[in-house]
């Protein structure tokens, strides 16, 4: 086997993270004896549980000496929840990593690699280094750009339209597109909507015939506290923390304010009115990718500060006529596929 076929292997384990390791990343780990036999494995499973390092050192035990081992990210060397990888990997007596990229997080980047080097462990970087970026793309998200990942979600009619009239409800998708959506919610750290959402909807936001591990972060944008205290959202506290993001005008009149916040919901005040500061203070919280659900105004408002890292589109084929509400209206697009296109930013490594 090849470096590339080990670190396929590494890759797929990372995987098995998914949905449970933010704001820490995916990783994988893999070691190999020098004659070509796995001696240990593993992901990390949890945030605040062991590293897929030292999962695969502790599976490998004495046959790490001289092994070597295949990460899908450089392994740390600060002490956080758990101490630092790159010392056990040292400890362990392994000869040589494969790592497909460096961490960007400012605690790790290349310090992980240095201490190895120091203690004349071989370092290589970069096989597998696509992949792993793709795989870890929420994560590098928050790290280099300091906001969330932010994946716009939307259903549709065939021409291009999501509501048969403002602030009017209309169905689009059926069972199966539902199923898959709340898979999908099942993954994200956090699922986002405008208060003009709320208002019309009055959605809970929360996952409903998917397992979810952790709680569901429900976010409300709303610059001027117009979420009401009886909003259902608010209703389902033990599905996840209620954020509604708004601006310090609306924050400081404390009769709109304490009523929601008795109603469990956390105030968060965006320094500007702009997307990217309320982004900004989901990152603050650690939070590293969002499902943006709506409306249309939310939608708008992401796509014109090119905050939209992916969309997602559902499309019924039913067409709701001239007087439907457009998705992205007027953003030069003819066609559905146009805007998916236009959304796709290669993962940097």
């Amino acid at each position: 086997m090849t470096a590339a076929d080990y670190m396929d292997r590494a890759l797929f384990l990372a995987a098995r993270g998914r949905g449970r390791t933010s704001p820490n990343p995916m990783v994988g780990a893999v070691i190999v004896t020098p004659d070509g036999v796995v001696a240990g494995q593993g992901f990390h499973e949890r945030a605040g549980e062991a590293h897929a390092e030292v999962r695969a050192l502790d599976m490998a035990g004495n046959r790490a000496r001289g092994a070597t081992l295949y990460c899908t990210l450089e392994p740390c060397a600060h002490v956080g929840r758990t101490g630092p990888c790159a010392q056990r990997i040292v400890d362990a007596g392994i000869r040589r990593v494969v790592a497909a990229m460096e961490d960007p997080n400012p605690l790790v980047r290349g310090q992980g690699f240095a201490r190895l080097r120091e203690h004349a462990v071989d370092v290589e970087v970069g096989v597998g280094a696509a992949p792993s970026a793709r795989l870890n793309q929420a994560f590098l998200t928050l790290m280099r750009e300091r906001r969330p990942f932010v994946i716009l979600k939307a259903a549709t009619s065939l021409d291009g339209c999501i509501a048969e009239t403002a602030g009017t409800p209309t169905r689009l998708t059926s069972a199966a597109a539902n199923r898959h959506a709340h898979a999908f919610r099942a993954e994200v750290d956090a699922i986002g909507v405008g208060v003009g959402t709320v208002l019309a909807d009055d959605p809970m936001l929360t996952v409903r015939g998917i397992y979810r591990e952790r709680p569901l972060t429900r976010v409300v944008f709303d610059r001027r506290l117009r979420t009401p205290a009886t909003a259902r959202l608010l209703s389902t506290p033990g599905a996840g923390p209620v954020i509604i993001v708004t601006t310090a005008a609306a924050a400081a009149r404390s009769e709109v304010r304490w009523p929601l916040e008795e109603r469990g919901a956390q105030i968060e005040v965006a320094e500007n009115d702009g997307f990217r500061a309320a982004l900004e203070r989901l990152a603050a919280r650690h939070i590293s990718s969002l499902l943006l659900e709506g409306g249309a105004a939310m939608h708008l408002a992401a796509w014109d500060e090119r905050l939209v890292d992916v969309v997602r589109l559902y499309v019924t084929p039913t067409s709701l006529g001239p007087g439907g509400v457009q998705f992205l209206p007027d953003r030069r697009f003819a066609t559905l596929e146009q805007v998916a296109r236009a959304s796709r930013r290669p993962a940097r490594a």
